[in-house]
């Protein structure tokens, strides 16, 4: 099989495909016989076709995908109107301080925020699939650990959380979570964007409990964690 061919079943599998497909997964298409590197060089010769066009070939958390580019957003969007799930601030603010701060405790994220975190909030963001329980801290009650997963990163357009937008010198989870709505989430199937609704923030506000007047600072980026291999 030659160069062009290669790439053409490349291009009708990842193209087919309901998900980002990972290396180990495209060498299936080859019966083993092609190597990574090899299948690297030939998605980048891929993408690079695709220049110019409305569609884009990305490297993502879970592997890779065809998408629309961000530019094309307002069109797609006249396409379907409906509105995507909508999260209220509290449940936006955990979700950054999550993926900025990983791997993080409900008190981590308490003492952050400045208000307790209701263990609704939590399931919301852990049935979206975009945090998960990693380990547990050896402290006591041992309390569950936090980080993002692939999903957010895949709903965000990522490819791992050093792509995460720069906090610009904030240190509130206000500022995480402006950082976070500023990386543009991409259209696709089943991607969500992370839109705020300010009706649903009033409501869960009020029934939160009022912490200390202000959040405790925050530097840097995640600590210690890094966006899954998805070359292999």
């Amino acid at each position: 099989m030659n160069t062009s061919e290669a790439k053409r079943v490349l291009e009708t599998a990842l193209i087919c495909a309901d998900r980002p497909l990972p290396l180990r997964e495209m060498r299936v298409l080859f019966d083993d016989q092609v190597g990574a590197d090899t299948l690297r060089t030939l998605l980048d010769e891929l993408a690079s076709d695709w220049n110019g066009r409305g569609v884009e070939l990305v490297a993502l958390a879970s592997g890779w995908r065809f998408q629309s580019r961000p530019e094309m957003r307002d069109y797609l969007d006249r396409l379907n109107p409906e509105k995507p799930p909508k999260y209220s601030r509290a449940a936006l603010e955990t979700l950054a301080i999550v993926a900025y701060r990983q791997p993080v405790t409900r008190g981590d994220i308490e003492d952050i925020r400045g208000v307790t975190v209701s263990s609704q909030i939590v399931k919301q963001l852990e049935d979206r699939g975009w945090v998960e329980v990693i380990g547990y801290r050896e402290a006591p009650g041992r309390p569950a650990l936090y980080a993002t997963t692939r999903q957010f990163l895949d709903d965000l357009g990522l490819k791992s959380l050093d792509q995460l937008p720069p906090l610009d010198g904030g240190e509130a989870p206000t500022a995480m979570l402006e950082a976070l709505e500023d990386q543009p989430s991409l259209l696709g199937d089943g991607q969500a964007r992370l839109p705020l609704d300010e009706a649903d923030a009033v409501a869960a506000a009020a029934t939160e409990t009022p912490g200390a007047d202000a959040p405790a600072p925050i530097t840097g980026q995640p600590q210690g964690v890094s966006g899954p291999d998805t070359q292999s």
